[in-house]
């Protein structure tokens, strides 16, 4: 088993992992209460600030599934996610902390959240006392720019590492994908699609702890505020 590590020298306090993959980053860390899918995080209740992880399948551009269902006639409705979002949405606001979704969420609008300026810095997101922001986790470790947008309330907004990652180049690509597609192909599909897809998507959705521990020290700064 792996060392529990501690979460935050100044965290006395427990904060809760909403969403996380079961085994995952958030897992084995003194002060961090992980909440998976066995748990289902739609019922936690409080009291702790929470640093939430909702799915975003069916809030991204490819929300209806797969183009082989589609055409079965197995299309997936926008926003249907059994709640998880608005679960998350509601645990932020109530309790502090922040969220975490990928930028360009459909999941903003559909909220009436602010959608957040390109090149970071941080703005008002609603009249719940959120704020909003982009920021890539390329830059705190991952494999590729992973452009993310936050939602936090009741916590410290720290200054991040803002900007956008220069266009890709046929290095960040596996040599195999650019001799079959072509580099525009790669370009259009992004990082992403050619590491963690099919039914491996642990490259593609996992948080690097730099990232993780800059959201978990943000929940940790709305405790002083319960």
């Amino acid at each position: 088993m792996s060392e529990t590590k501690l979460i935050s020298s100044s965290c006395s306090l427990s904060v809760a992992a909403l969403y996380v993959e079961t085994g995952g980053a958030y897992f084995e860390l003194l002060g961090v209460d992980p909440w998976d899918e066995v748990r289902d995080a739609r019922s936690y209740a409080g009291p702790f600030p929470v640093v939430a992880h909702p799915p975003c399948q069916r809030w991204s551009s490819f929300y209806a599934g797969q183009p082989g269902n589609i055409k079965k006639g197995r299309r997936e409705k926008l926003g249907d996610d059994q709640g998880m979002f608005a679960a998350a949405l509601w645990a932020v606001r109530t309790f502090g902390g922040v969220l975490e979704h990928p930028a360009n969420s459909k999941a903003w609008p559909w909220y009436g959240l602010s959608k957040p300026p390109l090149h970071g810095g941080w703005i008002k997101a609603d009249e719940f006392g959120g704020w909003t922001c982009r920021v890539e986790q390329g830059r705190y470790g991952h494999f590729a720019a992973k452009p993310t947008w936050l939602y936090a309330v009741g916590c410290d907004l720290p200054e991040l590492k803002w900007g956008v990652r220069p266009k890709t180049t046929e290095a960040d690509f596996p040599p195999e994908a650019v001799a079959k597609h072509g580099l525009k192909y790669c370009q259009r599909a992004g990082v992403l699609a050619f590491k963690g897809g099919g039914k491996n998507s642990t490259p593609r959705i996992h948080t690097p702890e730099p990232f993780r521990d800059l959201l978990l020290g943000m929940a940790c700064s709305a405790n002083r505020e319960l």
